[in-house]
């Protein structure tokens, strides 16, 4: 490779990669990406095309791309290191997800990660707070345990919306069960056909138990769940309507009142009805306030939520139903 070219990658893009390649997505989908916009962005001589890549063998695409990030990080593949952080994250790839041999290859990479730890700042997101762990040889899950990393993963929770994505790790958090600390990923599909989606696709490839939690009216969605369902996963269906349907009716009103710069206002007897969802939408109207949005909400109600009394029966059995997965 003495006749290779790069334009370094800088520090930003650097931390991008890292960040890429040790998210939670599927091995296979993430280091592709990853290795292909490098080497089509970053490798000066020889050029390649898109296609060129999509043909290339792992094996010769994960040199190109090691060499691309070494040489950014001015270092060469063979720099004295045993590469003992790309054999654990091999392992927890595989750890995670049922691996072909090809995508052995992109995991086999000499990537010096090493060198790039002293980009990886405090204010750095959870993977790579994780991996920088993973680079002073410390135990992952006391690490983990110890500063709430997320990271290394236990078990994946599939939800309907993106109001139970924010607000289960807080209810969990107030219940004395970290999510953080004890390795729960939670993913908002967008709807209960996607969590059915979803769940057909990491079912096949994922290691980890699956926890599927669906609103009250997507028992057709759970039917068609059941026959892929594995002895490690669990649905569990609301008793009542939606996500938000389920908080309490104090913690809601205290929400608004916080929205509302403090203004006393007693909600109406329907809301405890399983109707919150169209209550809130009709107060939001009525006020002159902006369109009901379930992300502002969901992170309102997250601000204000201050006790575990102020978590509903049926919340507290979704955690616990998660807790014993």
């Amino acid at each position: 490779m003495k006749d290779y070219k790069v334009k370094p990658l800088t520090k930003d893009q650097i931390l991008i990669s890292l960040d890429r390649l040790t998210r939670f997505k599927y091995t296979e989908e993430k280091y592709l990406r990853v290795f292909k916009d490098i080497i089509l962005s970053n490798m000066i001589n020889p050029r390649f095309k898109r296609h060129q890549l999509d043909v290339m063998d792992y094996s010769e695409l994960t040199k190109l791309a090691e060499y691309v990030i070494n040489s950014s990080l001015g270092v060469d593949c063979n720099s004295g290191d045993d590469f003992f952080i790309n054999n654990e994250l091999k392992e927890y790839e595989n750890y995670l997800f049922n691996l072909d041999n090809d995508v052995q290859k992109l995991l086999d990479n000499k990537i010096n990660y090493v060198a790039a730890m002293e980009f990886i700042g405090e204010d750095a997101p959870l993977n790579l707070k994780w991996l920088k762990s993973l680079a002073a040889c410390c135990d992952a899950r006391q690490m983990r345990n110890l500063h709430a990393l997320r990271f290394p993963l236990e078990k994946v929770i599939i939800c309907e919306g993106i109001t139970e994505e924010i607000l289960l790790p807080e209810f969990a958090r107030i219940l004395g069960y970290d999510f953080d600390k004890n390795g729960v990923y939670v993913i908002s599909a967008g709807g209960k056909n996607q969590v059915v989606k979803a769940f057909y696709r990491f079912s096949e490839i994922l290691k980890l138990p699956i926890f599927v939690l669906l609103d009250k009216d997507a028992v057709s969605n759970s039917m068609e769940i059941q026959p892929k369902l594995r002895s490690t996963d669990r649905i569990y269906l609301l008793k009542s309507g939606e996500f938000e349907d389920i908080l309490p009716v104090p913690l809601v009103e205290k929400t608004l009142n916080f929205a509302t710069k403090n203004i006393s206002l007693p909600l109406p007897e329907h809301i405890e009805s399983g109707h919150t969802v169209e209550f809130l939408e009709d107060f939001f109207k009525k006020r002159g306030m902006h369109e009901f949005k379930k992300a502002e909400f969901a992170e309102m109600v997250k601000e204000n939520l201050s006790d575990s009394l102020e978590v509903s029966d049926e919340i507290k059995n979704v955690i616990e139903a998660v807790k014993n997965l």
